[in-house]
């Protein structure tokens, strides 16, 4: 048996990792040449509201939180890239996560909906319209990771999530956290928010077949507001795919964790340093620090 340690999650930052334990968060970023981790205890709505933690439920707001975290740790990163460490107010992270929200909606719901449209051509059965749309979804969602993985400082970015992976698989191992350890574990990992977006196109193809095929309007709205439900029940399936040994499941996964090689880069011993600073920070009761 696998022993029973907390999950840990993350993402890469500017020059950095964020790294968040179910009590902590911490940043590590690197300038020049030093590493300043930031920590905080988490905070959660569904603490305050219990019943928010019912499966499915609780992967929807799973989403909104991390989306909010992630943009505060990038804000944070960014603060100490450019020497500003004035945060982000309420207000601005309210506005940043609703203008990436809407332009997942558009890129990867609006679009997919609307080429279907021409594409299609005289088919008329929903279940092949569906399809299709959900197809067109994955198409553009790989086209848009392939063409922003060819720029300099995406690829940097990607070796942190890659850093990142190391050092979870390495505490999750249960090895000590050295460099040389970490280095020696993949840059994949099946929790990865890249299989998770995978993962709900897939569901989202199955979900939107049951809704027949209405006109474009109706289609996009029913898709804008199911997207919650879809967002809990991958979030089910990639909390099941982190800690189950289950053949089939792994073998559901792994188109995710394909897709990850192009979302993660083999990082150097610096950047995993960093990402390992952040582990041991959120694992240990210390505070932040600058080493």
């Amino acid at each position: 048996m696998k022993r029973a340690i907390p999950a840990i999650g993350g993402q890469a930052v500017l020059e950095g990792v964020m790294m968040r334990s179910p009590r902590y968060t911490a940043i590590a970023v690197r300038k020049d040449g030093k590493i300043i981790v930031k920590k905080e205890e988490n905070f959660s709505i569904s603490d305050r509201y219990p019943f928010l933690k019912v499966p499915i439920l609780r992967g929807a707001v799973a989403l909104v939180e991390m989306l909010v975290v992630g943009v505060r740790a990038l804000s944070y990163s960014a603060g100490i890239a450019s020497d500003e460490e004035e945060e982000l107010s309420t207000r601005d992270i309210f506005l940043a996560v609703a203008m990436a929200v809407a332009f997942a909606l558009l890129l990867f719901i609006v679009l997919p909906t609307i080429l279907t449209k021409f594409i299609a051509g005289s088919i008329k059965n929903p279940f092949f319209l569906n399809l299709i749309e959900g197809l067109v979804r994955i198409l553009v969602f790989l086209l848009y990771l392939i063409s922003i993985s060819s720029m300099k400082d995406i690829r940097r970015f990607f070796e942190y999530h890659g850093a990142e992976h190391k050092a979870v698989n390495c505490y999750e191992s249960g090895e000590e956290l050295t460099i040389e350890n970490a280095k020696k574990y993949t840059t994949l990992h099946p929790r990865c928010g890249t299989s998770f977006l995978l993962v709900v196109m897939v569901v989202s193809i199955l979900l939107f077949s049951t809704l027949g095929w209405p006109g474009i309007v109706a289609r996009i709205a029913f898709r804008v507001l199911l997207f919650p439900m879809v967002a809990g029940i991958s979030y089910e399936f990639i909390r099941l795919a982190g800690k189950s040994n289950s053949l089939l499941v792994r073998f559901l996964n792994v188109p995710g964790m394909w897709l990850q090689k192009l979302t993660t880069r083999e990082p150097n011993d610096s950047q995993l340093e960093v990402a390992l600073e952040a582990l041991k920070c959120v694992l240990s009761g210390g505070e932040g620090f600058v080493r």
